[in-house]
This record gives structure tokens, sequence and C-alpha cells, in this order.
């Protein structure tokens, strides 16, 4: 018998499979919606469609010291970046799906932006796995009625 709790988990390892598609260094984030037992849409963080696949620019920042320069260098995620969330929408919209009353399983909580387009998709529950740099996006979700766990 497949309980709940195994085809949550299965539907996670399926986002997580989409999500190590992703060409990002910094952190790869798979997304599938589900409706009716289907998954009706996947998506993964990457740049739009035809464009470059690197997601970061290596940036390296010289502060002065003392006697010498401390050199500090970062990966930052270039601003076309599309979220994984966005990039399963924008798969849906395009598709004769609906995600009315579906249940989008993403890696990580999505970000305010991709919860403001989930909430305009009709989609009506989010699980994810782990949490994002703040809560504002799970809070919009949660104020808007749109069911949401942590799996």
């Amino acid at each position: 018998m497949i309980t709940k709790k195994r085809l949550v988990k299965a539907y996670m390892e399926v986002a997580k499979t989409f999500g190590e598609l992703s060409h990002a260094r910094r952190l790869k984030v798979g997304c599938i919606v589900v409706k009716d037992d289907r998954i009706i849409s996947i998506g993964y963080n990457g740049t739009p469609s035809g464009w470059d696949n690197n997601c970061e620019d290596f940036v390296v920042d010289t502060k002065e010291g003392f006697d010498n320069y401390d050199i500090h260098s970062d990966l930052v995620t270039k601003p076309e970046v599309l979220h994984a969330e966005t990039n399963a929408i924008a798969k849906l919209a395009k598709s004769t799906e609906s995600g009315e009353g579906a249940t989008l399983f993403c890696t990580c909580a999505p970000c305010l932006d991709c919860s403001k387009l989930i909430y305009q998709s009709g989609i009506k529950q989010v699980v994810y796995g782990h949490t994002y740099k703040n809560n504002d996006g799970i809070d919009f979700l949660k104020k808007c009625g749109v069911k949401v766990g942590k799996s």
C-alpha cells in the first residue's frame, strides 16, 4: 500500500532529481507540479532558454589590509536566472494543463516572487525540502490560504 508519506517522499525525490539538471554551482533547486497524481510540470533553476547555462559570475573583492590586500571571492547568481518554481509554472502556462488545485513540490522553500506566481497559478499546496534565506514566501502563501508543509 502506498501511503501519503511515501508518495510525498517519492515526489520530493523526483524534484531533487530534476534539480540535479541545473547548471548552478551554488544551489541546485528542482520543482515539480502534481495534479490528480500526475506530474504536469517540472522545473529547475537556470537561465532562460537559449542563454548561456552559466548561472553565476565569479566576483573578486579586494580589500586593502595593513600591508597587503585581502582577496575575497564569491559566486554571485546572475540576475537573469529563473528559479525552479518560475520555470515549472512557465512550462505549465505553455501547456494545456491548469495549475488550479495542484500541489507543488520543491527542494527549497519558495521566495516571495515565486510564491506570488504559485498563488496566481491556482496551486493550492506547496511541499518544500529546505528553508530559504527568509520566510517571506512561506508567510505570503499561508496568508493566501495555500497549504504549506516541510517534508
